[in-house]
């Protein structure tokens, strides 16, 4: 048998590193041609790594969450060599991992992760050097009695499966969790497995309400979520924000957006939300106060102010928040944002949107729709300078000066980075957004 180093390839231009977010394969896992091995992220993109060549997983590189450099071995593989060993590719199915090849540089200790798993499937008889020797304060524990008819008892060393919570609780029980039945995955035992158990062994009071969760669960940040993380952490270490709510009568926009909808399947158009024209309101507002469209690189002590307005639109996944960025706004009118918009918030949900897709906004809205509040405080997307949040629309009594009559209003609550915006600044900018807004035409003529 030979091997086959499978390295890091380069996932991007400038690049060095990427952090591992998935593994798809284990070691002793059979491989084909362009099986995906791992996923990597950099830079809120994720890129699977295929397989190049057939063979079987001899060694992983890094634990999931840790990061791995460009270049660097990733996986190993062991494939057939010329040496007449194996002639056939491996089949797929559950193959025990190989010994490992005498040539190259001796192998590394293998970690815990891999030493469990390319240990042998549960219910294989392992041999009697690999029988784990049983844990003193295990064999002496009392086992309860499992109930009648509740299941028998786990083979001898078999060890359960079941998370460090439910093994303490079940030690201050005094259970044998070989005795518990698991309807978790795998047949993981859970805190509800545990609670049936108690509840059903012969003198083990009822419980008349509830029962306790005292359960804890360990959750590691990686990937997307430790993306997020950063950015905040960034952007609260360095920004000073200023936020500023002002109230938008919208029941005109909504009035021409109904009616534009209306029209859209005759059309052959997109269908309009509210951000479209919030954008190309953005954008006449820029031009009187281009400050806010801007990067600050506080370590260069540089504003970088853009003339191209490429809107980051903050879209909710279920991996976690990312920001597609609709590129050129002053160059689209209101339909070209809109599917725009429509096919870059799809990628994001579907994890398909590219590293380009995911970067060079030059000033974000964020939006949280029905679920948008009276106001927030939206944190900016470093190095941007400004960030709008559009918050939850409402009917509310309006006085026109002689009745009060309904309106459809709603927030506006804009953040600024107040080394680079002053507060004067912010209040014109928004209050040219809300003059548009609530004058949708006008929209239209600024074109």
């Amino acid at each position: 048998m030979g091997e086959h180093v499978v390295k890091l390839p380069d996932v991007g231009e400038g690049i060095a590193e990427a952090e591992l977010v998935e593994w798809h394969v284990k070691v002793g896992d059979p491989v084909l041609e362009d099986t995906v091995l791992a996923a990597v992220m950099t830079d809120k993109a994720t890129v699977e790594i295929p397989s190049p060549v057939a063979g079987t997983v001899a060694w992983l590189a890094a634990e999931i969450g840790e990061k791995v450099a460009v270049g660097a071995p990733l996986v190993r593989l062991r494939v057939p060599g010329s040496d007449g060993s194996a002639s056939q590719p491996p089949q797929m199915g559950g193959t025990a991992p190989m010994e490992q090849p005498q040539t190259g540089p001796e192998p590394q200790p293998q970690p815990e992760r891999q030493r469990m798993a390319a240990a042998p499937q549960a219910g294989a008889e392992p041999s009697a050097a690999a029988k784990p020797a049983r844990r003193p304060a295990l064999a002496a524990m009392p086992a309860a009695r499992a109930p009648a008819g509740y299941g028998a008892p786990r083979p001898a060393g078999e060890k359960p499966l079941a998370s460090p919570a439910v093994r303490r609780r079940a030690r201050e029980a005094g259970i044998d969790l070989r005795q518990v039945p698991g309807t978790g995955p795998a047949g993981r035992i859970t805190h509800e497995d545990l609670d049936a158990f108690l509840n059903r062994t012969p003198g083990t009071p009822a419980r008349s309400g509830p029962a306790p969760d005292t359960s804890v669960e360990e959750i590691k940040v990686i990937g997307l979520r430790r993306r997020i993380a950063e950015r905040m952490e960034l952007a609260h270490a360095r920004i000073v924000p200023i936020t500023y709510v002002e109230e938008i009568d919208v029941t005109a926009l909504e009035e021409l957006r109904a009616k534009l909808n209306a029209d859209a399947g005759s059309t052959g158009r997109p269908r309009l939300t509210l951000l479209p024209f919030l954008m190309r309101a953005m954008v006449a507002a820029i031009r009187e106060q281009p400050i806010v469209n801007a990067h600050y690189d506080d370590e260069a002590g540089l504003i970088r102010r853009f003339g191209g307005v490429h809107v980051g639109i903050a879209t909710q996944t279920d991996a976690g928040l990312t920001v597609p960025v609709v590129r050129h706004v002053e160059a689209r009118d209101i339909w070209d944002c809109a599917a725009e918009l429509a096919r870059l918030a799809e990628a994001a949900r579907r994890g398909t949107a590219t590293r380009e897709e995911l970067s060079g906004s030059t000033i974000t809205i964020t939006s949280l729709g029905a679920l948008g509040g009276i106001a927030t405080t939206p944190v900016i997307n470093h190095p941007e300078v400004a960030i709008v949040g559009v918050n939850r629309m409402a009917v509310r009594p309006m006085w026109n000066g002689s009745e009060f009559v309904p309106r459809k209003v709603m927030n506006l609550s804009s953040s600024f980075d107040h080394r680079v915006v002053d507060g004067w600044n912010a209040a014109v900018f928004v209050q040219r957004i809300r003059t548009l807004l609530e004058t949708p035409a006008l929209i239209f003529m600024e074109g």
